[in-house]
């Protein structure tokens, strides 16, 4: 040690400590305490993404009665405006049960159906791809709110509806945001 100098032996590169990629795997950890608070939030919101797009397809699907004896039960099906925001909604409903089912997957199996990387650019797509569907099929409903008749049994399953769906749209929104800081932090880091 005598030919080297002090700051050589202590320099600030060899004193940082390596950081552990996120991706990696402990053995020693549980499957809980592996999975990181992100991995949780994301199957919560899947979970209410599920639960309002079924609420708001059920509402349409659901036949309303009527109140009055001249009333007669119009269907959605006649407005294809509303048969849309039927159809993007169990779009997403179908969609968020298969993200559900593959992050309870995802912590049981711990990653083996489908690669992480892979994983990653079809949840940031698919967010995507289902948030736009939301906003449009939302606004689409609202023109169709404004056109039917205020004395209509449809009128307020089809605000529910609306209602619904915008609420699944920020549920997706914030998964969208959540996949691509995954995938983002995947690329870059």
């Amino acid at each position: 040690m005598a030919g080297v100098s002090p700051t050589a032996a202590y320099s600030p590169a060899q004193l940082q400590p390596t950081t552990p990629s996120p991706f990696s795997f402990s053995v020693a950890s549980t499957r809980w305490s592996s999975r990181h608070s992100i991995d949780i939030s994301s199957l919560l919101l899947r979970f209410l993404s599920l639960l309002f797009s079924f609420v708001s397809a059920l509402s349409l699907a659901a036949p309303s009665p009527s109140k009055k004896k001249g009333e007669e039960s119009t269907s959605f099906s006649k407005h294809p405006e509303l048969m849309y925001c039927f159809i993007v909604t169990i779009i997403a409903f179908l969609y968020s049960a298969f993200q559900l089912f593959k992050g309870v997957c995802d912590i049981a199996h711990r990653g083996i159906l489908i690669s992480d990387k892979l994983s990653d650019y079809i949840s940031f797509i698919l967010d995507q791809l289902v948030g736009y569907l939301l906003i449009s099929s939302s606004s689409v409903t609202v023109l169709a709110i404004q056109q039917i008749e205020q004395t209509t049994s449809l009128r307020k399953p089809a605000i529910v509806s609306m209602s619904m769906s915008f609420a699944t749209y920020l549920v997706i929104a914030l998964c969208a945001l959540f996949s691509g800081y995954k995938l983002c932090k995947r690329i870059i880091w």
